[in-house]
């Protein structure tokens, strides 16, 4: 059985199943396995992760009487209040379907990772950020994201571990611009919120790529190296005549969290800016659903449950239900399992509902076999089908799914 503690009840024998917060927080490479020294117990202490899960069949159970919740209690409760917010969307109806945008869409990407590349790549060597070609790339960003929310933000997830400290800044820019607009900010701060997606992590340029792209754990010293980024890069962009004081405020704090426990400057929610809280959430989900040198991404239904798990020390509870809305409870390109045994990928968002969207249904459990895809609106009156639960993808190995639900648009990226 799995419990969830505070790693404060850890002890040695105990298994630890999971580490509750991303893998760049604590400094193992994997999760599962038996704790059986002190100094790894120190390790984890000194790291900002709060709690983990145990598995007492494996290792050493919690004395009776510490506190203490299953997987099926914090499942029941995160889908409860994930369940909730899809009576309160309240968003505008996307005036452009997914199928006529995602064309367009790709090419921005295409385009928008060529660009963001090179303007790294100059900065590198020391040369000062365009502020006019980073306000046409959010321009271009953001009109997309007008036109249909889920294209963009959804083939910006698809990056491959060696382009993504590029294409990174590409998905935070467009989730910025969605959750901008989501909390009804000006247009004005939907701009300036989409600046900060694109050059939240400059610093990382002052990285060694060895570093950026190791195919491994860091170890304690390059992560201390890595969450100097923040700083270096407010410091080049301090650089920079008239940038926006709010790309400087993300670019900064963007890792810090409600809790304190963030970086550089470990503030409070109290503490932190509305456009940081929202920098914290789209750089997480965007970090966690890709791959990365050494990791594969998560599902992006998945994420969104983890993140909400991890919602309350990490991020303002407001805003990340906001961001929920934004991208749906499940997000464009989430594998689910449907009432009828089919399984289907979602390829939409719904005006109606979140818990209903689009899907395309390819293959059924029933019968154990591939089935001819066809396109189901959950929403529409006469449908009786539903969204049971989500499916993990790794469980599946279907080779195509991106495919199922992007069409054409991946020969473009």
């Amino acid at each position: 059985m799995l419990k969830r503690i505070s790693t404060q009840q850890l002890r040695l024998g105990m298994y630890i199943e999971e580490f509750c917060g991303t893998w760049m927080e604590h400094p193992f490479w994997r999760s599962g396995f038996v704790l059986r020294n002190a100094k790894d117990l120190e390790r984890i202490l000194a790291t900002s992760v709060r709690d983990v899960w145990i598995d007492v069949s494996k290792g050493t159970d919690v004395p009776r009487g510490e506190p203490a919740v299953t997987r099926a209690e914090v499942q029941f409760q995160v889908d409860s209040e994930l369940g909730q917010l899809a009576d309160l969307d309240k968003r505008k109806n996307e005036p452009v379907a997914l199928a006529r945008e995602i064309g367009k869409a790709a090419k921005i990407c295409a385009q928008s990772k060529q660009a963001v590349t090179a303007m790294f790549q100059e900065a590198r060597m020391g040369h000062a950020i365009d502020t006019a070609q980073v306000q046409k790339l959010v321009a271009e960003i953001s009109d997309s994201v007008t036109r249909n929310a889920s294209a963009m933000i959804s083939l910006a997830r698809l990056k491959t571990a060696d382009d993504y400290t590029y294409m990174h800044s590409v998905a935070v820019c467009a989730l910025m611009v969605v959750l901008a607009r989501q909390l009804g900010l000006s247009e004005a701060q939907v701009h300036s919120a989409g600046m900060a997606g694109l050059l939240h992590d400059l610093g990382k340029v002052k990285m060694p790529m060895s570093v950026l792209n190791k195919p491994g754990k860091l170890t304690e010293a390059e992560y201390v190296i890595v969450k100097n980024h923040p700083a270096l890069g407010y410091e080049m962009l301090q650089g920079v005549a008239g940038m926006d004081p709010v790309v400087l405020d993300v670019c900064l704090h963007h890792h810090e969290k409600t809790d304190g426990s963030g970086y550089p400057e470990g503030l409070h929610t109290g503490e932190i800016s509305l456009f940081a809280k929202m920098g914290a959430v789209c750089d997480v989900y965007d970090a966690i659903t890709s791959n990365r040198p050494y990791k594969s991404g998560w599902d992006p239904a998945e994420s969104l449950r983890k993140m909400a798990e991890w919602s309350k020390g990490h991020f303002d509870l407001p805003v990340f239900h906001a961001f929920v809305k934004s991208v749906g409870i499940y997000p464009t390109g989430s594998l689910v399992m449907l009432a009828s045994g089919l399984l289907a990928i979602v390829v939409e968002q719904s005006k109606k509902s979140l818990m209903l969207p689009r899907v395309r249904v390819f293959y059924s459990t029933k019968s154990n076999q591939r089935i001819a895809p066809e396109l189901i609106d959950l929403s529409s009156a006469g449908c009786s089908d539903k969204i049971l639960h989500r499916e993990d993808p790794a469980k599946w190995q279907f080779p195509d799914l991106n495919d199922l639900w992007m069409g054409s648009a991946s020969s473009a990226l």
